[in-house]
């Protein structure tokens, strides 16, 4: 009986350390992932939908309370005005979800630009959502209040992908949502641009 309880106190022990030990990992590598997604996944998308910005964007984001989580936007400052905002959110491609971003001229709700950040679609393919700027072209000046974006095969404005449809769709799936999320979230986003300026 000894020896059981003995062996109880130990592994108890061990399991306390090495729990508090990947807890101070997590905590310590957590800041360094997140520079490192930020800078070398969506600091190129942000930078491309905002073009022309007077402003670093990646330096210039808040977060917003969006349901139960915290959202970050990132800002683009055009004409000496904060009025450009980036969100994030994911999509459903053909061959699993999408990392998406879109940005909005936060005066007259137009899409200002939009961007697949991640992937795992067939490159050539589905993969072309992410590096063919013709398509991402197409969501340009389209509004946030539009409310049903769709390709042109199920009656929309949008040309598919050649040979990716179903990618086509979950980019304008993602969109829709996206738009959604914006118009939910736009008071809090303009409450927070009154402490930016150029």
């Amino acid at each position: 009986m000894r020896e059981m309880i003995k062996m109880v106190v130990v592994l108890t022990a061990l399991s306390s350390l090495s729990g508090a030990g990947l807890a101070y990992l997590k905590d310590w590598t957590e800041p360094k992932i997140e520079k490192q997604v930020l800078e070398l996944v969506k600091g190129p998308a942000v930078r491309l939908i905002l073009e022309g910005c007077s402003n670093d964007p990646i330096n210039d984001r808040f977060k917003v309370t969006d349901g139960d989580k915290e959202s970050s936007i990132f800002v683009g400052i055009f004409d000496g005005k904060a009025n450009t905002v980036v969100l994030e959110t994911t999509g459903k491609g053909f061959a699993d979800k999408f990392g998406f971003m879109a940005a909005y001229n936060i005066e007259d709700d137009s899409i200002v630009g939009v961007s697949v950040t991640t992937h795992k679609e067939t490159p050539g393919l589905g993969g072309n959502a992410k590096d063919d700027p013709a398509f991402a072209a197409q969501f340009k000046g389209l509004k946030a209040t539009d409310e049903n974006i769709r390709v042109t095969n199920d009656g929309g404005s949008i040309n598919a992908l050649s040979g990716a449809t179903i990618t086509s769709r979950g980019v304008c799936a993602a969109t829709n949502d996206i738009n959604k999320k914006y118009l939910e979230l736009k008071p809090q986003m303009i409450e927070k641009l009154k402490g930016f300026s150029n």
